[in-house]
């Protein structure tokens, strides 16, 4: 591997390539993760308001699947869910001995405390140099810069590669990776260039084998370039605010459900998880055994799709990432 893919980041996720899996909620479940933690990359599973049983189901699944000492993360937003079932969640995490915590929106500053004194590695997602600030003083250990170009909840107002290097000067000592418009080894190289140690990546892993996605929103990533992608605030049904997020258009973006009537608006569009509904607004993006409407769900995608060309096992994803990354920084090094 080229030395700079070798990054001192990888000592502390314990992995061997600068490449981390986005925690995407009901997505990023333990085949997906295992799949990226196999490869050589840095494990994170999206747990985002779901119950406890799953969250233990999966973090078992991905513990046989690799190995009980593997190092990886959980991904959860406290903003989305009630505090009853944030702290469930978080005793389940520690009770299972989850070994690092990725966190997005607000900063929980009590929260990241609470997880420090339990021994747990806290890494933040941040989309603004005040967020990275809040996140530096509550002790988190690395920080993601995510960029406006990202998929799903967007939580700033900048690109991707405006936002990194602010943050990259504002951490210090601090791991910084990026988030957002990357899903290239050439992209890869221009994160670690603007100071980022590694790269967490949502859309190029959404469009893998093994992706909790519906095989619907795989092929649309796959056949979408960066400007189809829309910001709304649109799909915010179940979550507590009306947060930004980046998809692909579909019926709801478009305005077709506008007028629906309240009765309407609860009646089912569609069916996943063994059956549970998905209402219009929803922010439940189809998993793979949806069935309905399911491209009028939340088909989230980031702006890195038009550097997408086919949907491949992860393992493959993660070799192709490192393949063109060496090539791009074969290609960059100076002439004897």
């Amino acid at each position: 591997m080229h030395a700079a893919l070798r990054t001192p980041l990888l000592d502390r996720l314990g992995c061997r390539y600068p490449i981390m899996l986005a925690g995407m909620g009901g997505v990023a479940r333990s085949r997906l993760a295992a799949a990226v933690a196999n490869a050589g990359g840095f494990a994170v599973m999206g747990m985002v308001r779901e119950p406890v049983a799953l969250i233990e189901r999966e973090v078992a699944a991905l513990r046989a699947a690799t190995r009980d000492d593997l190092h990886f993360a959980v991904n959860l937003i406290p903003a989305s869910c009630e505090q009853s079932l944030l702290r469930a969640q978080v005793d389940a995490c520690l009770r299972l001995r989850v070994p690092a915590m990725a966190l997005f929106w607000e900063v929980d500053g009590d929260l990241v405390r609470h997880l420090k004194a339990e021994g747990v590695q806290v890494i933040h997602q941040v989309g603004s140099c005040r967020d990275a600030e809040l996140a530096l003083d509550a002790g988190c250990d690395v920080l993601i810069a995510q960029g406006v170009d990202a998929g799903g909840h967007v939580r700033g107002e900048v690109s991707t590669f405006a936002l990194l290097p602010e943050i990259v000067a504002l951490a210090g000592e601090v791991p910084v990776a990026a988030s957002g418009a990357i899903a290239s080894g050439a992209a890869l190289v221009a994160a670690l260039a603007l100071g980022a140690q590694a790269v967490s990546l949502g859309s190029a892993f959404l469009a893998t084998e093994e992706s909790f996605a519906h095989p619907h929103h795989r092929q649309r990533l796959v056949a979408a370039r960066a400007e189809d992608t829309v910001r709304t605030t649109v799909f915010a049904r179940n979550w507590k605010i009306a947060a930004p997020v980046r998809v692909l258009p579909n019926a709801v973006t478009r305005g077709d459900y506008d007028g629906c009537s309240e009765a309407e608006k609860d009646q089912p569009i569609a069916w996943q998880d063994g059956g549970q509904p998905v209402y219009p607004f929803s922010t439940d993006s189809p998993a793979i055994d949806a069935t309905g409407r399911i491209d009028d769900m939340a088909i989230y995608a980031g702006e890195s799709v038009g550097q997408i060309h086919d949907i491949v096992h992860a393992g493959e994803r993660v070799a192709q990432l490192v393949r063109e990354a060496e090539a791009t920084l074969a290609r960059l090094r100076p002439a004897d």
